[in-house]
C-alpha cells in the first residue's frame, strides 16, 4: 500500500511535524541534563530516559525516510546517539533487514527475533535457559533485556566485522564519535555521567516495552506482526509504532499517519494478522508482565 503527502504537510521535502519533534527532542535533552539535573536530579533521569526512548523512535523515523527525501540530511539530524549503545548505521541496516517480512521471527535471518533455534536452546547451559526465559517476561524484559540485548548485538557485530562484512567498523567509528560528543556535553552539564548512562539505559527498558511482542511465531508471515490499540502516552513515545502491522505494510508512512491508515482498514488488518491485538498497553501488562508470551526456542521451527 503506498501512502500519498497530506496536502500542505510537505514543503520543500520536509515532513514539519517531525523536523519540529526533533528539535524538541535535543532540546529536552539539553534541558534535562543542565537546568532539570541542577534542582532535581531523579526526575531528570527519568526525564532524560523519556526523551532517550522518544530520540530512539525518531531515529527509527529517520530510516525510513523522515523528516527530509534525503537520505543523508535524516541521518545528519540523527548524529547524536541519545541512548549511547546502538550505532545508527547498524540499526538501520538491520531494521531494514528485518522488513523481510517472509522472514520474520526466522532465528537466523531475521535481525530483531527473540527466537532461538531448538537445536541451539537444547545446547546451552542450564543458567543461560534460566536467563533468557526471565528475559521473556516482560518484567525480565524491561530490567534484563537492554544488558542481554546490546551483549548478542555486539558479539553479532563481531562476528560480522571479522567475516569482512562492509560498513561495520564504519558504523561502528561514527557512533564512537557521537557518544563521545554527547557524553561531552552531559560531562559539562549537572548530569552526572553515571546518571545519564542509566537514564540512557532506562530509556531503552522503555523501548522494550514496544518490542516486546512485535512479533510472534505463525505460519502465514501477514500473521506474525501485532497491532496494539493504544492511545496513549506509550503511543506517542513509540511514535504510533504500537500499530506494528500497519507500519509492515506502510513503511514509508510517517508516524502521524498511522492511526488514520489503521482506521480506515481495521477489519482488514485484524483479519490478515488473524487478530494477533491487545486493546492497550495496561493489556500488555497485566498479562505478560511476570508471564512470558511464548518460549524462547522458535515453536514452529523445523527440527534438524
Amino acid at each position: 500500500m503506498q501512502t500519498r503527502p497530506v496536502p500542505g504537510e510537505l514543503a520543500a521535502g520536509v515532513e514539519w511535524r517531525t523536523l519540529s519533534l526533533i528539535a524538541l527532542c535535543y532540546l529536552g535533552w539539553i534541558v534535562a541534563v543542565f537546568w532539570l539535573a541542577a534542582v532535581a536530579p531523579v526526575l531528570a533521569v527519568l526525564v532524560m530516559a523519556w526523551i532517550a526512548a522518544l530520540h530512539s523512535s525518531l531515529t527509527h523515523e529517520a530510516l525510513h525516510g523522515h523528516p527530509f527525501r534525503s537520505r543523508a540530511l535524516n541521518e545528519a539530524l540523527m548524529v547524536l546517539p541519545l541512548t549511547l549503545f546502538i550505532p545508527y548505521g547498524r540499526f538501520r541496516d538491520l531494521h531494514l533487514a528485518h522488513h523481510r517480512d517472509s522472514r520474520l521471527t526466522d532465528p537466523y535471518d531475521d535481525p530483531e527475533s527473540n527466537y532461538l533455534d531448538p537445536a541451539v536452546w537444547a545446547g546451552l547451559p542450564g543458567w543461560r535457559r534460566a536467563l533468557l526465559r526471565a528475559n521473556n517476561t516482560l518484567l525480565g524484559r524491561m530490567l534484563l533485556g537492554p544488558a542481554i540485548g546490546q551483549v548478542c548485538f555486539m558479539a553479532a557485530d563481531w562476528r560480522a566485522w571479522r567475516a569482512g562484512e562492509r560498513g561495520v567498523a564504519r558504523a561502528w567509528g561514527l557512533h564512537l564519535l557521537g557518544a563521545a560528543a554527547v557524553l561531552a556535553v552531559v560531562a559539562a552539564s549537572a548530569m552526572p555521567i553515571w546518571a545519564f548512562v542509566l537514564a540512557a539505559y532506562l530509556g531503552l527498558s522503555l523501548l522494550k516495552i514496544r518490542t516486546f511482542l512485535e512479533h510472534r511465531a505463525h505460519e502465514k508471515a501477514r500473521a506474525r506482526t501485532v497491532i496494539i490499540e493504544d492511545r496513549g502516552p506509550l503511543a506517542f513515545l513509540f511514535l504510533n509504532n504500537n500499530l506494528h502491522a500497519v507500519h509492515h505494510r506502510n513503511p514509508s508512512a510517517p508516524w502521524y499517519r498511522l492511526p488514520a491508515l489503521y482506521a480506515q482498514e481495521r477489519a482488514r488488518y485484524l483479519e490478515d494478522n488473524e487478530a494477533y491485538v491487545y486493546r492497550s498497553y495496561g493489556e500488555v501488562f497485566r498479562r505478560h508482565f511476570l508471564r512470558a508470551k511464548d518460549p524462547v526456542p522458535h515453536p514452529l521451527w523445523p527440527p534438524r
